[in-house]
């Protein structure tokens, strides 16, 4: 359940490339360098609909002594805290991860200067973010580095909760999602919404080749009513090779939708869906 996978080598699993190898680092220096030329940038997009979210969700909780928590799902290195919480962009990111200078250094060093680099860009208006996915070293170091303020490696696809989720999960008012979509299914969101406590909305960016429907059928039973941004698809990144393209283009035919334009030209897209109780 990394950000888009983990595990070991990179390889395809139904037409679809996997970076197993670079999505349970000590740090995310080779995952940026992997990511660049495929001008991965889905996490760009997000930022603003997920700080937007955020707030919207926080102010339903004013005048309680604990803002409600984001709960990133397939978290990876925590590139949607670091987006959501710090006065930076994407293109920051992969200019401080790929920069020479920076590749031979010791993965504490970089850590150490990692948390002064975010501490002085920490928003005002930050929000609590806890982090899931199974990436134990990548979860270890958005930890370190002070983009997370809690991470888990529960395993939701096949279990439940462990303690630790379990009590986190009472604190929780968003759960974000990005190129999650591929690798985590109904289960995970099930456990999820059976161990919260507050109301809770979900704001996810689904790939275009997947169903999302399993998945909005289960916010349903919990009481959440799913809208499907409708104008407007979010490029992702490049394809690897033609083969990944004409999966994407078979998986997105099969289900209903156009890749004219889209995956026709090069790119994976995803869709925006945001989830909020029926009674708002």
């Amino acid at each position: 359940m990394a950000g888009s996978g983990a595990g070991g080598g990179e390889g395809v699993a139904g037409g679809k490339a996997r970076f197993e190898d670079i999505y349970n680092r000590p740090d995310p220096r080779a995952y940026f360098r992997r990511m660049a030329p495929l001008e991965y940038e889905i996490p760009h997009h997000a930022q603003p609909a997920f700080r937007r979210a955020a707030a919207e969700r926080a102010a339903l909780d004013d005048g309680r002594p604990q803002r409600p928590a984001v709960l990133d799902v397939c978290c990876s290195y925590g590139i949607n805290a670091a987006l959501l919480n710090h006065e930076i962009t994407l293109a920051d990111l992969y200019e401080r991860y790929t920069a020479p200078a920076r590749q031979a250094m010791p993965a504490q060093e970089l850590a150490a200067r990692d948390r002064e680099f975010y501490a002085a860009r920490r928003r005002p208006d930050a929000m609590p973010v806890f982090g899931l996915d199974i990436a134990a070293h990548a979860v270890h170091y958005a930890r370190e580095v002070g983009l997370l303020d809690a991470a888990f490696t529960d395993d939701l696809e096949s279990g439940s909760p462990g303690p630790g989720l379990g009590r986190a999960l009472a604190d929780v008012g968003l759960v974000t999602l990005t190129g999650g979509g591929s690798y985590v299914t109904a289960r995970t969101f099930a456990a999820l919404l059976d161990g919260v406590r507050r109301p809770v909305w979900v704001s996810a960016f689904v790939l275009r080749t997947v169903s999302y429907e399993p998945i909005v059928e289960v916010l349903a039973a919990h009481g959440l009513r799913t809208v499907l941004d409708v104008s407007r698809t979010y490029p992702q990144r490049l394809f690897t090779e033609e083969r990944e393209r004409q999966y994407a283009i078979a998986a997105v035919r099969a289900l209903g939708g156009d890749p004219a334009g889209r995956e026709e030209n090069g790119r994976f897209h995803s869709l925006h869906y945001e989830s909020r109780p029926a009674a708002l």
